[in-house]
């Protein structure tokens, strides 16, 4: 059906030439032919309408950092995403037009908050709001339509909505409330909090709870629980900033009495955090903040807010912390508490406190944690009498849930490893202080089932004790729960080799596991820190697997809030105030690397400019550090952390020279940052630290090489080379002898196997292909002896582990003090896996176009790779079949591909799907659909 519509636009196009004494004659004439216009299209024969077809709508709308239908969305600039669809081969767009109203049927009638018109561009992604300011609590609905490079419009997409959240600190009217201990040293039992209310007699047209914790919370409204998220409100440095929720209760609040009731966890706020096991490293006693706004239909509003009318008691978690476990006892469960019936006489006030304007409140940015899959054990052995250890075949970050017989006051313990010991107990020394030990004790005689609500554990092994003599139980009874930010999987991999499509499983295991609340080192034992180190070197293999923009976006304003004056960033983000102050080279560098690699991976350029002054400060730091001389950096550095078979063998920072790690990664922020300022369009930045760049680079060059391209260091290192050569710090005409250096290293010295430690493995297999040694490249990844990827697969690992050797079935278990077997540094090989060896990558931001250069090696026959870019899907596959080499590619709607075989450029791919064969030299397009 054919649909005439004209915009505010395009009827402001038509005037812009009538003179003002001719407007109201014009708009009279242009009044009487619109409804002519209208009149004639109605009288149109069907027949005839149905002639003018229409492109298929453009699908997968998104707000912001790619959030789907966001409900209390923070940003009041919104941007707008689309996808083109897949279903009409090889289009592109080359115009839009967004439309959005505050309801379905503003949409419907026209009555538009904002119409874009008709836009001349391709952008699909990140597309600007430019219709009148937002304000708190805004419900906006939005749809989108586009032409093809032909000229055909689409159908309209289906409609998409967000809501806006609390912009304004005026529109807060709560205040934080807590029940107060008389030992807020110690763990007390989680406070129970409620409030009984009358809502107004009249018909509800939408209920609001907007909700924030110094902790963590679970909220319940009359007896149900809201909300499918856990661990809320998430890590922030609370005395700068606290993340609030936003739900949706219109279908919890009834007409008359009603009750709102939160749980609260100490988590990373009060209770025991970080490696040195410190209590109360933000505040004593979890708080509560929360507002609830119920909109009648009749326009008018009723707010329940926290404060001193609140009522407080314990109940039955007796004890949770996220390193030692939780505690609950059924028999002292609350009942009803959160229903409006419910005798609360005997519970005490809360203690109130104002909110403090210093400390920023800020909407939930990102997907929250929830839980994404569980899994059943694989076997069970009884290791003692009454106890039993489940095998769920996977280490994992979660809880487990429970499933047993009631026994009246009886109680079962629940412990927790990532590895058994050779007697098949389990081994928790790498736990360090972290109990992480859960208990249930019983209320009656009937099975019941219980999982925790404010620990989660890094484990592979359950063991369950307590059991009665002569309960045998079954496999039903224990259930791995994997808990992590719900971002969307979007990539994977695999090949032809079952070892490294192990590797690949192990990376994104790691991922799942450490990306909870905040990119982690460690999920198990006494640490769980975000590591900065850790998070810049895995962030590109982390925006492939997982859709991380939301998630980066969260955790760069938790870079932004831990920079201090002088530009330095602490080695972990969020650090805590009686942290230990230190800022190293390669880890503080996070605050460059990240928003770099996150532009890069997503075409988000509001994470450059948000963080533009963050990365501007971080050089300012190198360059007024007292230890840059004559710009060589040679601060404080963990250096080449964990490098395998160190010259000094107790020296866990590698041999790699201090001050050259420093200077490289001097030189490679400002570079970054030069580029940056280029994309933001700051042409004298840009100049500048272009300059200063090439200064360094020259500075580099002389104090760590000779002429003949060798380093000229105590200890000549792999990574020293590659640290010189994937940041492109040397002359192509040096690089040459630097290559044959490297190559030396690693074949002589080294029997073919890398001597990398966390900053050298990522650029080993990269840097390898980059100057013709893939073979090598292939040969160093696929060597099952140590030190290597495949050597802990060997071993058993179904994650990454934090040292090439954590344990061997000849050697057993590494130094307990550092031994975690959840640990994803190292899965930054993944890059390369996607890369190159499956042959996908971003030639400009966001995939808008994308190389396809597959660069088969070692023992492999076919790779393959899905990736769901911001556009849509794209696809490279590779198989060799005899002395034919196939290759499928499918490139997105609305992007370009180039391919590329063995460095040679071959085609330029409109959108679409493609096949080709290559054998003795000739080059076949098989088919394109």
């Amino acid at each position: 059906m054919f649909i005439w519509e004209i915009s505010v636009k395009e009827v402001t196009m038509l005037m812009k030439d009538v003179p003002s004494q001719r407007m109201n004659r014009f708009m009279i004439s242009l009044e009487s032919r619109l409804v002519s216009l209208m009149i004639l299209l109605t009288l149109l024969p069907l027949s005839l309408m149905a002639d003018a077809e229409l492109l298929s709508p453009p699908d997968q709308l998104s707000v912001g950092p790619l959030l789907d239908n966001p409900l209390g969305y923070g940003e009041n600039l919104p941007q707008f995403s689309w996808q083109l669809p897949v279903q009409e081969k090889g289009i592109r767009q080359s115009a839009y037009q967004i439309v959005c109203a505050h309801s379905v049927s503003g949409l419907e009638t026209r009555l538009y908050l904002w119409d874009s018109g008709w836009v001349d561009s391709e952008q699909s992604i990140f597309v600007d709001y430019e219709g009148p300011p937002l304000a708190s609590r805004d419900l906006v609905f939005w749809k989108v339509r586009f032409r093809s490079a032909s000229g055909v419009g689409s159908e309209w997409s289906e409609v998409s909505r967000f809501e806006m959240a609390l912009l304004e600190y005026s529109d807060w009217q709560a205040s934080w409330i807590f029940r107060p201990t008389e030992k807020p040293e110690e763990s007390s039992p989680s406070p129970y909090l409620r409030k009984q209310f009358e809502l107004d007699k009249k018909e509800v047209a939408t209920a609001r709870i907007y909700i924030a914790s110094r902790g963590m919370f679970e909220l319940e409204v009359n007896g149900s629980k809201i909300g499918d998220d856990y661990f809320q409100s998430e890590w922030t440095d609370y005395t700068k900033r606290s993340l609030y929720v936003t739900y949706d209760v219109t279908g919890h609040i009834l007409s008359g009495a009603n009750a709102i009731g939160a749980i609260l966890g100490e988590s990373w706020y009060a209770g025991k955090l970080g490696y040195s096991v410190q209590r109360n490293q933000y505040g004593e006693i979890p708080e509560l903040l929360l507002q609830l706004e119920v909109t009648f239909e009749d326009g008018s509003r009723q707010i329940v807010v926290s404060d001193e009318t609140w009522r407080a008691t314990t109940g039955p978690i007796t004890f949770t912390n996220i390193y030692d476990g939780e505690r609950y006892d059924a028999r002292l469960e609350l009942g009803a508490w959160s229903t409006a019936n419910f005798d609360d006489a005997d519970w005490e006030n809360v203690t109130q406190k104002a909110l403090n304007p210093s400390v920023l409140l800020v909407a939930r940015p990102h997907q929250p944690v929830r839980i994404t899959r569980e899994l059943r054990p694989r076997s069970m052995t009884e290791i003692a009498p009454g106890s039993f250890i489940f095998d769920l075949g996977q280490n994992m970050v979660g809880w487990a849930r429970i499933k047993v017989p009631g026994v009246p006051d009886h109680t079962y313990t629940l412990r927790f490893a990532e590895m058994l010991q050779k007697d098949g107990t389990l081994y928790t020394a790498n736990y360090r202080a972290a109990d992480s030990i859960d208990t249930y004790t019983c209320r009656g005689d009937r099975e019941e089932k219980w999982e925790p609500r404010f620990s989660f554990h890094g484990f592979r092994y359950v063991e369950l004790s307590g059991l009665l003599p002569g309960v045998e139980p079954d496999l039903s009874w224990v259930t791995g729960v994997v808990l992590h930010n719900d971002m969307p999987e979007t990539g994977s991999f695999s090949s032809s080799h079952a070892m490294l499509n192990q590797l690949q499983s192990n990376i994104q295991w790691s991922q799942r596991g450490n990306f909870l609340a905040l990119p982690t080192d460690c999920p198990q034992r006494d640490e769980r820190l975000g590591w900065t180190g850790d998070a810049q070197v895995f962030c590109a293999t982390a925006n492939f697997n997982f859709d991380t923009l939301a998630f980066f976006v969260k955790w760069s304003a938790d870079l932004r809030d831990s920079q201090r004056p002088d530009g330095s960033i602490p080695d972990y983000v969020p650090e805590f105030p009686r942290g230990k102050k230190t800022s190293s080279s390669a880890w503080g560098d996070a605050a460059v690397i990240v928003p770099w690699e996150v532009y890069q991976s997503f075409g988000y350029i509001r994470i450059l400019e948000d963080n533009y002054e963050m990365m501007c400060d971080w050089v300012r730091h190198y360059q007024e550090h007292p230890e840059t001389k004559d710009l060589i950096h040679r601060g404080i550095t963990y250096g080449d952390w964990l490098q395998p078979y160190r010259q000094e063998e107790n020296e866990r920072r590698g041999d790699t020279d201090f001050g050259l790690i420093g200077t490289a990664y001097f030189a490679r922020c400002t570079d970054l940052v030069s580029r940056t300022a280029d994309i933001l369009g700051k042409n004298s930045d840009a100049e500048k630290y272009r300059k200063l760049f090439e200064d360094i680079r020259r500075a580099f060059q002389a104090s760590f090489f000779d002429g003949a391209g060798r380093q000229t260091t105590e200890f000549e290192t792999q990574t020293g080379y590659l640290l010189a050569l994937g940041f492109d710090l040397l002359p192509k005409d040096r690089q040459v002898p630097v290559v044959a250096h490297l190559k030396a290293l690693i074949v002589v010295v080294a029997d073919g196997h890398l001597r990398t430690g966390f900053l050298g493995t990522p650029l080993i297999a990269p840097v390898l292909s980059k100057h013709g040694e893939i073979a090598l490249a292939y040969d160093i990844l696929f060597r099952t002896s140590y030190p290597g990827w495949f050597y802990s697969i060997e071993q058993g690992a179904t994650t990454m582990w934090e040292r090439w050797n954590s344990y061997s079935r000849e050697d057993g278990f590494g130094s307990a003090g550092m031994n975690s077997f959840n640990h994803y540094a190292y899965g930054a090989i993944g890059e390369w896996l996607y890369e190159t060896v499956a042959g996908l990558s971003a030639v400009e931001p966001g995939y808008k176009v994308i190389r396809f250069s597959p660069r088969p090696g070692g023992p492999l026959t076919y790779a393959e790779l899905y990736l769901d870019t911001p556009y849509g899907i794209a696809r490279s596959r590779w198989e060799r079949v005899e002395d034919t080499m196939r290759y499928e590619i499918v490139v997105p709607p609305n992007t370009r591909g180039e391919f590329f075989i063995e460095g040679e450029a071959l085609r330029v791919l409109a959108p679409g799907e493609y096949r080709f064969s290559k054998r003795k030299g000739e080059l076949l397009r098989e088919s394109m659909e």
